[in-house]
């Protein structure tokens, strides 16, 4: 039989000399603050604490500090596998490096599939938001998608004039959002100040208890949603052994600390009421009216840089991770192609974000198909859209936690700890379970009721797909991980 013949018809074999990413471009400040960006606390915040505060009550807080050790524990794994081998795949390097080509496929169309599904919200609210913000200032009533597209239309362009330019303005939009969060933070806690109070962090305060902290659990992890971002930066990132560990430690911490200042600061500003801050369609905006008046515009303003910052920060990495799957030759070998001479992979970003915005699209057609044109309202769709690629996310999650002891008992025998590479990982599958189950769990409204059975067909087709590729190019499983970041 040719070569030829092995190979699929999507001309998947990697080139002989793969393309390469903008090496050294990033130091540690910079991936901290895309990290950060991508996690974006004020468009995290902004829309999903209230829901929190409905599931788990005033002690929302509390939940918000589970999640955040959570988190920690994934992060624990994600530094390991970067330690030993940085690679802009990220976790699809890591899983297929542990347990082969297959694997490495079907974790590359799921992230693919849950970040291009996830991004969508962000896509819908960065236009949604400035469409609130003009109807509450000048009550001008025009169309969010309009201001979607444009404002993605730009971040695009930001992001294809090279990593270094759009990573530091994403960092420069998420610096102005922490510095209005705490300061507002701040000044709602002097004002309030015969309002505070342990009640917040008292888990009797807790709706039902521990089932209310479990079942407000999976949306307080998906407030930290972008902390593995550093990692699809190694290539571009100087000294990604250190770097890149150091910057998801630091992300995690800051964004805990952040989070649980401004969710004490709401919960206070609404005087320990949670059906008041629960009914608010914004709590902290309504906090920030409360507390600086006129100059609550900021608390706009930090919203609305925030959303593009995670429009940047979360393409730039996640687009990267399916660059790097194209250019192994897990996914069609066009995908990964590079940008001379700014060495962006364009075709990476154009694919992840209009296929995110395809999903719009049909999302808003079938709104107007079945009559519900009024009914399109984004913050629904953020809620959908998020939750459903959340599933996504935490399935490949849970690989990369099952994969790191088996890797390195096999590659790094000499350096496996049982508390690093054991111990933690398990808590980390644990700390994946526990949302995960209250996700898919049956009962719910539509539509999350029948997100499991969607998501369910995708990884089955990922993993028939996965099959069959390896099957006509044996090769893929030797590709995998063959581009180390800093070799």
């Amino acid at each position: 039989m040719s070569e030829s013949a092995s190979v699929p018809f999507t001309e998947t074999k990697a080139p002989e000399a793969p393309e390469r990413l903008h090496r050294g471009a990033l130091g540690l400040i910079d991936i901290s603050a895309s990290t950060m960006a991508n996690i974006g606390p004020a468009y995290s915040f902004y829309f999903s604490f209230g829901f929190l505060v409905v599931t788990a009550g005033i002690a929302a807080p509390l939940t918000i500090l589970a999640a955040g050790i959570a988190v920690a524990l994934l992060g624990n794994t994600l530094a390991q596998f970067s330690r030993a081998h940085p690679s802009t795949g990220g976790f699809i390097t890591f899983v297929g490096r542990t347990f082969g080509g297959t694997s490495a496929v079907t974790t590359a169309l799921l992230c693919g599939a849950g970040y291009i599904i996830a991004i969508s919200s962000v896509l819908a609210i960065s236009g949604g938001f400035v469409s609130m913000t003009l109807q509450y200032y000048f009550s001008w009533n025009v169309p969010w998608i309009i201001f979607s597209v444009l404002l993605t239309g730009g971040a695009v362009v930001m992001m294809l004039r090279g990593v270094g330019v759009s990573t530091r303005l994403a960092g420069l939009f998420f610096g102005f959002e922490m510095l209005v969060l705490v300061v507002v933070s701040v000044v709602a806690l002097i004002k309030n100040g015969s309002h505070l109070s342990l009640a917040p962090f008292d888990p009797h305060h807790i709706t039902n208890g521990f089932s209310g902290l479990a079942a407000g659990f999976p949306l307080a992890v998906y407030l930290f949603i972008g902390w593995e971002n550093s990692a699809a930066l190694a290539e571009e990132t100087s000294n990604p052994r250190r770097n890149v560990p150091r910057a998801v430690y630091l992300s995690v911490a800051m964004m805990l600390v952040g989070y649980l200042l401004f969710a004490y600061a709401t919960v206070s500003g609404f005087a320990n009421n949670g059906t008041k801050l629960g009914a608010a369609p914004i709590p902290f905006i309504t906090v920030a009216h409360s507390s600086l008046a006129a100059l609550a515009v900021f608390a706009y303003l930090a919203g609305l840089t925030s959303t593009m910052g995670v429009l940047i920060a979360a393409c730039n990495s996640q687009a990267r991770l399916i660059f790097n799957a194209g250019r192994e030759g897990l996914l069609p070998r066009w995908i990964g192609r590079v940008q001379a001479p700014r060495q962006t992979p364009r075709n990476a970003l154009f694919l992840f974000v209009g296929v995110a915005g395809a999903i719009i699209v049909v999302w808003a057609l079938g709104h107007l198909i079945g009559g519900h044109s009024g009914s399109m309202n984004p913050l629904d769709f953020f809620d959908d859209s998020g939750t459903m690629g959340t599933i996504l996310v935490l399935v490949v999650y849970f690989l990369a936690n099952l994969a790191l002891p088996f890797y390195y008992h096999r590659y790094r025998p000499s350096e496996f700890s049982v508390v690093k590479h054991a111990v933690l990982p398990v808590l980390g599958m644990i700390a994946v379970g526990i949302p995960m189950y209250y996700l898919v769990k049956p009962g719910q409204a539509a539509p999350l009721d029948w997100f499991p059975y969607a998501a369910l067909v995708i990884i089955v087709l990922s993993v028939l797909y996965s099959l069959w590729l390896v099957r006509r190019d044996p090769g893929v499983g030797d590709r995998v991980g063959s581009i180390v970041a800093d070799e």
